[in-house]
């Protein structure tokens, strides 16, 4: 799993299939006055084609400024430091600001015609739209006014963003100081949305929230030293004087003590008093205000394709038969009789489980090694961005996945990081290891998503693209990709790809039957223990993980299909003029795309070659 909650949140327009909806659906209040004349840009539309090229270059580069703007944490992430003293601004006033500068640029981008100009201008231009539509649409679902969940939130983002920050200098250390003092600020205006939430009808489930306090209290009852927020006190650069030493680690205890952790500790308060009792009883979120609808547009925004959540049950349930027999064959070659009989001697096998958090670590990072040097076997192109392999942090540990990636820094300080959950490890079990570690680490995730950030000669957005199924569906591709390398030679290995693979397909029956076929929690864990031998810590923590962020898991499993698809259709198509090496350099050089702008991509190629 690409973890981008830190950019997935508010403060990142993640770029994400249009669903047709009105440009003005989005609008949460009235304004002040009218919208304005409309936009004189049509009137000054430059003529020839270098003059579109280079308007349309300037308006993008427009658009992703603004971005950055207005989601500093977002621009501190990818190692841009002119706003590390601001946060997002988190009120319905800036809500309403950025539909109205989204409805703007819209106009600007269709004033622009893009006849002549290259494809993957075109392709930057088209990409744009489908964004911005897209916010418009996702407004009407008022997602801000629920902002918080055990998986995700404001509450957990803000501590992520310190490990993922550089201190080279004093003012670095400064802009710190100053954006925790402007926290309070933050938890005012999303607790402000929330009380709105639960005006409308708009709270996630109860249970979920009972794990929100405890995430929350957590934190602020943490001592300011010892605090996450802290961290950047562990180890100064050489270049920083004593004296501004003393002073900046002052000014930040005094900042952590007189505004971070109070702030947590009243969220904590307002959580228990008001939010949580007022947090729904149904998992589904069918349950929500338009709540059939907003599951709709998540399913879209997930896969990028035009298919119903009946549909996609349905394919989960057909993907699960297949894996299903998969793994009887192996269990079978292994002397077993049937899956259940050989999933309770694995959990009973103490070689197939971690003797520690370090043990469970090392296993990941060895599997990665092994892959590095068969890479050029499958790419053309191949990142020149370092990563590592971390442990999930200890805060966030007990709810969240097995692995996921955060991506590193465009400057190339901050590697690219593979984080693996060590919590209960001795519960977990080694056999989907492999396949989860190519996923996170290569040939998935830090290949394709560095790949994407070396990109060269298109702007920047492009660089940071993200659609679920895109990403995740390679992430998923990639565990497969190990098998063609031959991999996988330990049975109890290939047997877990194949339960890596299963989870995946589960995840199309769960997640459509608790938000679409109105299913309960337990229907979904009975699921899950009856069709895999995941353990239970996942189970309960992705079950968890399907409620909270609903359609999200979808993209995994109908990517992978899609690309499969279009894999085996190049090769029908050509025969031995097939290049696996220049089949997967077309899917991944021009940047994360939906699953409809792939499929012309590759069927471009396929021409091409043809030719």
């Amino acid at each position: 799993m690409k973890r981008f909650r830190l950019v997935g949140s508010r403060f990142v327009a993640c770029v994400l299939v249009l669903a047709a909806g009105g440009f003005f659906a989005g609008m949460v209040e009235a304004q002040d006055g009218p919208l304005g004349p409309p936009t004189t840009a049509a009137q000054k539309t430059p003529q020839t084609v270098e003059e579109r090229s280079k308007a349309l270059a300037s308006l993008l580069d427009d658009i992703w400024q603004d971005r950055l703007k207005h989601s500093p944490e977002y621009a501190s992430f990818l190692g841009d430091k002119r706003y590390n003293d601001q946060w997002s601004d988190y009120s319905v006033k800036e809500v309403n600001a950025s539909l109205e500068r989204g409805r703007e640029f819209l106009d600007r981008l269709g004033a622009i015609d893009v006849t002549g100009l290259k494809p993957q201008e075109i392709l930057s231009h088209d990409l744009m739209i489908r964004d911005l539509t897209d916010n418009q649409e996702a407004a009407g679902f008022k997602e801000w006014e629920m902002p918080v969940n055990q998986f995700s939130g404001f509450h957990t983002d803000m501590v992520q963003l310190v490990s993922s920050l550089s201190f080279d200098t004093v003012k670095d250390y400064d802009d710190y100081i100053a954006r925790l003092k402007k926290i309070p600020t933050v938890f005012s205006q999303n607790m402000t949305n929330m009380q709105l939430g639960v005006d409308e009808g708009r709270v996630p489930p109860a249970y979920l929230l009972e794990k929100v306090v405890t995430q929350t209290e957590a934190i602020g009852a943490q001592k300011p030293e010892d605090s996450p927020f802290a961290q950047p006190l562990k180890k100064f650069p050489q270049s920083i004087s004593a004296a501004d030493r003393k002073r900046i680690t002052q000014e930040m205890a005094e900042a952590i003590t007189t505004s971070v952790l109070p702030s947590y500790q009243r969220f904590a308060k307002f959580l228990k008093a008001q939010y949580v009792p007022a947090g729904r009883k149904d998992p589904g979120v069918w349950a929500l205000p338009e709540g059939d609808a907003y599951y709709a547009f998540r399913v879209r925004q997930s896969t990028t394709e035009d298919k119903t959540a009946a549909e996609i049950h349905q394919i989960g349930l057909d993907e699960v038969k297949r894996d299903e027999a998969e793994m009887l064959a192996i269990v079978k070659k292994l002397g077993f009789s049937d899956i259940k009989s050989f999933s309770a001697a694995m959990k009973t096998n103490p070689k197939l489980h971690p003797a520690s958090k370090e043990a469970l670590l090392d296993t990941y990072k060895g599997y990665i090694a092994k892959m590095q040097p068969k890479l050029p076997e499958l790419f053309g192109t191949l990142p020149k961005a370092k990563f590592e392999v971390l442990p999930v942090p200890e805060y966030i540990e007990k709810d969240q996945a097995a692995a996921y990636y955060n991506p590193g820094s465009q400057d190339g300080k901050r590697p690219g990081r593979v984080y693996v959950n060590t919590y209960n490890f001795a519960d977990r079990s080694l056999a989907p290891v492999e396949a989860v570690s190519y996923h996170e680490g290569i040939p998935g995730h830090h290949l394709q998503i560095s790949i994407a950030q070396e990109l060269t000669g298109l702007p920047e957005f492009r660089k940071q693209e993200y659609f679920t199924a895109y990403t995740e569906g390679w992430g998923l591709y990639s565990e497969r990709l190990g098998k063609d390398l031959g991999f996988y030679q330990d049975p109890y290995s290939d047997y877990g790809r194949l339960e890596a693979d299963i989870w995946r397909a589960i995840r199309l029956v769960v997640d459509t039957g608790v938000h679409s076929q109105h299913w309960t929690r337990q229907q979904m864990v009975d699921y899950f223990h009856e069709h895999s031998a995941i353990d239970e810590p996942n189970v309960q923590a992705e079950v968890d993980r399907y409620i909270a962020w609903p359609g999200q898991a979808l993209g995994y499993k109908m990517g992978q299909l899609k690309i499969l698809e279009l894999r085996e259709k190049a090769q029908k198509a050509l025969g031995p003029k097939f290049d696996l090496r220049q089949f997967h350099d077309v899917v991944l050089d021009s940047g994360a795309l939906p699953m409809d702008v792939l499929e012309k991509q590759v069927d471009t190629w396929i021409t091409a070659k043809q030719k």
